[in-house]
């Protein structure tokens, strides 16, 4: 089960029902296909390009309007990933997504889907690096996030063309 931790911070695009359930519903089909088998908490911050590009500068040095950025708490690295699976019941807060809808648009027009499909493509991005993927300088990583996000919007009939 995920609880969603949500925050509107920008006036662009609005925020609907239909968005937090797809946010929400990508989130736990990442973790059933990560086979992770504790109850999550994600905090979600929808954004903007200006927004975005202050905190992409901030903690990444990058001066410049991204798509999505991934906070995680956990390292999911050997022993620390065993003993979260293990938490009683109590909510795992997994980390911060910070999403730029305004961004998110942009690139679904360039690509030629929806903007239901892009913001479900970024979640599952941005989720898996809340568990411990990346793809930073390693083209091994790049491909095996690429083939599980296009596995998790598979499994959900999420497609290009919807």
């Amino acid at each position: 089960m995920v609880k969603l931790i949500t925050e509107d911070e920008q006036d662009k695009i609005d925020v609907t029902d239909e968005t937090l359930e797809l946010v929400k519903t990508v989130c736990e089909a990442v973790l059933r296909e990560e086979e992770c088998d504790f109850d999550a908490e994600i905090s979600v911050t929808f954004t903007d390009n200006e927004k975005i590009r202050v905190l992409n500068r901030e903690y990444r040095g990058i001066d410049r309007a991204t798509d999505v950025l991934s906070f995680p708490m956990l390292e999911f690295d050997g022993d620390e990933a065993d003993a979260c699976y293990d938490c009683d019941g109590d909510y795992v807060m997994l980390g911060d997504i910070v999403l730029s809808l305004e961004r998110a648009k942009e690139q679904a027009e360039e690509y030629g889907h929806s903007l239901r499909r892009e913001t479900a493509f970024l979640t599952a991005h941005s989720m898996l690096h809340l568990l411990g993927y990346d793809h930073v300088d390693d083209e091994a990583g790049e491909k095996i996030m690429i083939e599980k996000q296009n596995k998790v919007l598979n499994s959900l009939n999420i497609t290009r063309d919807n």
